[in-house]
């Protein structure tokens, strides 16, 4: 019997959670850019900063995440080689 649904179970190499924290970071700051530029005033200002500070929560969590990792002896070799072996 799967305890997990399908989608945990996917997820379950730290490879796959990397290149979805890496895709939220990307969104995250294509918001902000996107925010900056065409969002005029301070709804603009504000909406940038809280993408910007999005972008760096997840960039906190991934490295924290990263360094849990290191200590076993997984065969991740970084995001860009996680893609590259996918496509």
């Amino acid at each position: 019997m799967q305890v997990g649904s399908d989608l945990s179970v996917r997820f379950a190499t730290f490879g796959s959670r990397s290149i979805v924290t890496h895709a939220l970071m990307g969104i995250g700051f294509v918001g902000a850019v996107i925010s900056g530029l065409f969002v005029n005033g301070q709804i603009g200002l504000i909406s940038m900063v809280a993408f910007i500070n999005f972008t760096a929560g997840m960039w906190i969590s991934q490295s924290i995440h990263s360094l849990g990792n290191a200590a076993t002896d997984d065969e991740y070799n970084g995001v860009l080689l996680e893609v590259l072996d996918r496509v």
